[in-house]
């Protein structure tokens, strides 16, 4: 009888315990809090808890990019309360954000003394819905800045377009993309004044040769036809000029030819295996003519904020090496006003769709195969044919060293990046299961002056290129600050830890701590210098003093410290430089930056800066090749009927090395010819 009891009991206490929300096995009832590691920080949650039962989940503390993690913020939390459950799916693009707000709620949990086990019970994982089935045009694979320039230019010549984005929020990298294009600007250039160094390397291309070894004419012939046009424009130019003294009263200048023989230069690479690599002349020509247009139709057709002519302050952002440099919108603001401009033209755009395979038939390209992130499986065809536009494969760092044929050593399966996560290469990939083909995937590009914990360009402040100081851990200059990026980024790396420092010195705006005339983190996001040293991003002081007692604490990875004789050392040597027009050590071209130290240390709202940064994965040089209208080339040099590409996903145009400021050029602009030939 006991026994039968003892079973009956125990029946008894599992019905009962299946009767009920497993939420509900701890009746714990108030307000409780918890924390995790996001990928901008620290994030917390404040979670509402009646008898066992989540009510509500506020997220109040989160550092995360908004632009990136603002799907994330808001379903992550919902989602915890309808399915009373702190294990749910991550947002795609947000995954690091996603699992932050899910520890966070597993902790409050943890506090709350609620049953872990019994929530976990509860996980929430979507399932594929039926099958869909969308028709259109023209679909563009992408929604970032070369993905809204196709659509937005193939709706305007009356398309029926759909655009398909893998992330949960558009923009891709362009969210990421520090505000910089270049492009020939013949009335901004004018308004400028030639310095003394930027005559003295004027007058070097002048005297440049054809049979010169080091520009490899031998291999790409093609190009002494640039050499030709970039010294009879120097000539004109200082001819026109004549009497005018550099420094003083003698305009800038710039021509088509000069930006292209910058490409020409700044891409042309060695290979570990010996081969060398350069620019696709006739994308190059394509890019440099249609640049400065193309950003007219973007400011005055599609009402994005920015300048040209003499409305703009050219400079130079980091590896540009010309002052060419036109400043543009970033992250949200930029992707906000694009979408609105596509909706305008009722662009049909989709988040968290991923394109899989692209459609054939009769051997032209009519239509993607796509994925939900739910695993619903959407077929898209279109009429006219597809752009690919998701981007490269700065996010893969498998990938990227898979493919490695320059850099190493130096680059690994785990170095970090500036990219968004679901940059991964897909489109290539795409377009290789078609018959394209690609060039270039042998290289990929190293931002030098990224986070060294995070290796995105943020937690940091520096200055146009040509004023920007750099120093190893001894607080000596090591480089040509105003180099091609692959020469910054091979030169720091060769450094302890990677590591290298970048001293800025200037105005602080007292009302809102934001440093005047940065093109860094702090001018690109909203955070101030003030912060950013409470952070333990960078080292601050009101005084080269305090500057050398703030870097006694660990910022940005880095434990160097210096002492403050070697910052004013290294400010005095760089001075002098400036007053010289000549850098005796490293040959920089164009030089400005002139540091007042002791103006600086008598004024309440200047300030010092030493900003730690470490070289990570920016951007992609390879991918499927294209001609001048974008169009996809086959692996026999013809164009893949009903398929282009534009923007990172293409190759051929940057070669070895981009130049800064010349990849927003080139999403846009050729994304513009994607759009425009797509429609026709």
């Amino acid at each position: 009888m006991k026994k039968v009891l003892s079973v009956l009991l125990a029946l008894s206490l599992v019905l009962a315990g299946c009767s009920q929300k497993p939420t509900e096995t701890a009746k714990v009832s108030g307000t409780f809090e918890g924390r995790a590691q996001g990928m901008q920080g620290p994030v917390a949650v404040s979670m509402t808890v009646e008898e066992g039962v989540i009510k509500s989940v506020e997220l109040t503390e989160c550092a995360e990019t908004l632009s990136i993690a603002s799907v994330a913020m808001e379903r992550i939390p919902a989602q915890v309360v309808e399915y009373q459950t702190y294990e749910v799916d991550t947002v795609t693009g947000a995954t690091l954000c996603s699992n932050a707000i899910m520890n966070a709620v597993k902790d409050a949990a943890k506090t709350a003394g609620m049953d872990l086990d019994a929530l976990k019970a509860n996980a929430h994982h979507a399932a594929p819905t039926e099958d869909e089935t969308m028709d259109c045009d023209v679909v563009v694979v992408g929604a970032g800045g070369a993905g809204f320039s196709a659509a937005i230019s193939a709706a305007q010549a009356g398309s029926k377009v759909i655009v398909i984005e893998k992330s949960s929020v558009p923009g891709g990298n362009t969210l990421m993309q520090g505000g910089a294009f270049n492009a020939v600007d013949p009335d901004a250039t004018a308004k400028r004044v030639t310095s003394v160094a930027e005559l003295k390397t004027l007058e070097g291309y002048l005297a440049l040769t054809k049979k010169d070894e080091a520009l490899h004419f031998d291999q790409f012939p093609e190009w002494a036809e640039v050499l030709d046009e970039l010294q009879s424009d120097i000539k004109a130019f200082l001819a026109a000029n004549k009497g005018k003294e550099a420094g003083k009263d003698m305009p800038g200048f710039d021509s088509i030819s000069l930006h292209m023989w910058h490409i020409y230069t700044g891409g042309l690479r060695q290979m570990l295996d010996g081969k060398w690599v350069a620019s696709d002349i006739d994308l190059a020509r394509e890019l440099a003519e249609s640049a400065l247009p193309t950003y007219k139709w973007i400011i005055d057709d599609l009402g994005v904020k920015g300048a040209y002519g003499s409305d703009a302050e050219l400079h130079t952002v980091l590896g540009a090496m010309w002052p060419r440099t036109h400043s543009f919108m970033t992250s949200t603001p930029l992707i906000d006003q694009l979408k609105s401009i596509a909706d305008q033209y009722d662009v049909e755009l989709y988040t968290e769709v991923a394109g899989k395979t692209l459609i054939t038939k009769d051997g032209k390209v009519c239509g993607v195969e796509a994925e939900k992130a739910d695993g619903t499986k959407v077929t898209i065809n279109a009429t006219k044919g597809v752009v690919l536009a998701c981007g490269g494969y700065g996010a893969n760092a498998k990938m990227a060293k898979e493919y490695d044929n320059y850099w190493g050593d130096d680059l690994s399966e785990t170095t970090l990046t500036t990219n968004v996560g679901t940059n991964k290469g897909d489109g290539i990939v795409m377009a290789q299961a078609v018959g394209a083909a690609t060039t270039g995937l042998d290289v990929i590009q190293l931002m030098p002056s990224s986070s060294p914990i995070k290796g995105t360009m943020t937690d940091g402040l520096w200055a146009s290129a040509d004023s920007q100081l750099w120093v190893d851990g001894n607080c000596k200059r090591f480089v040509n600050e105003y180099a091609e990026r692959d020469v910054l980024a091979k030169a720091s790396l060769a450094l302890e830890d990677g590591i290298f420092y970048i001293i800025y010195a200037g105005g602080v705006n007292p009302e809102t701590g934001m440093c005047e005339g940065v093109e860094g983190a702090a001018a690109m996001r909203g955070t101030t210098p003030i912060a950013m040293a409470e952070a333990g991003h960078i080292w601050y002081g009101s005084t080269l003093a305090e500057l050398a007692e703030a870097t006694k604490t660990s910022a940005g990875g880095s434990h160097a410290v210096f002492t403050e004789d070697a910052i004013r050392a290294a400010i005095e040597n760089y001075n002098k430089i400036v007053d010289d027009q000549f850098d005796p050590d490293f040959g920089k071209e164009v030089i400005t930056g002139k540091i007042d130290i002791e103006g600086i240390e008598a004024n309440d709202a200047m300030g010092f800066a030493i900003t730690p940064r470490r070289a990570s994965i920016h951007h992609t040089m390879g991918g499927v090749m294209i001609n001048t209208e974008a169009e996809v080339l086959d692996t026999d040099g013809n164009a893949i009927p009903g398929l282009w590409a534009a923007g990172e996903v293409t190759g051929g145009i940057h070669a070895g090395n981009r130049l800064g400021g010349n990849a927003v050029a080139d999403i846009f602009t050729f994304g513009h010819i994607a759009g425009v030939n797509a429609a026709k």
